[in-house]
């Protein structure tokens, strides 16, 4: 069983999450991705797995939120994704990865559900 995290290290969340996989016997790849931003096309495919919209994905208490003007709705699913790209900090964090599924850290007992 393959397992990543999206991990920031400075985030409480994602160090949380992160411990709490190991503590279930869990090596999971570690992804920093505001310094290996993901693609478009796998950004794409996390929300898929996530069972979201792009939107959803969004943190909106980034000063790119507002500097974007993300709040804007005729905004495209695409455009948001470029924008995550271009600005990782967007993305919700912390995100973990198993078997063609995704959740969000938040709770961290949350990825459990997938492993």
């Amino acid at each position: 069983m393959t397992v990543e995290i999206y991990h920031n290290p400075r985030c409480s969340k994602s160090r949380a999450t992160l411990a709490l996989l190991e503590e279930n016997n869990v090596t999971p790849q570690v992804r920093l991705y505001l310094e290996n931003p993901p693609s478009a096309e796998e950004l794409t495919e996390v929300i898929t797995q996530l069972g979201i919209t792009p939107r959803e994905l969004l943190r909106k208490g980034e000063d790119e939120y507002k500097e974007n003007n993300l709040k804007d709705t005729d905004l495209s699913d695409q455009q948001i994704i470029a924008l995550m790209v271009q600005f990782p900090r967007l993305i919700e964090r912390p995100i973990v990865i198993s078997n063609d599924k995704a959740r969000i850290g938040r709770p961290p007992e949350s990825v459990l559900e997938i492993l």
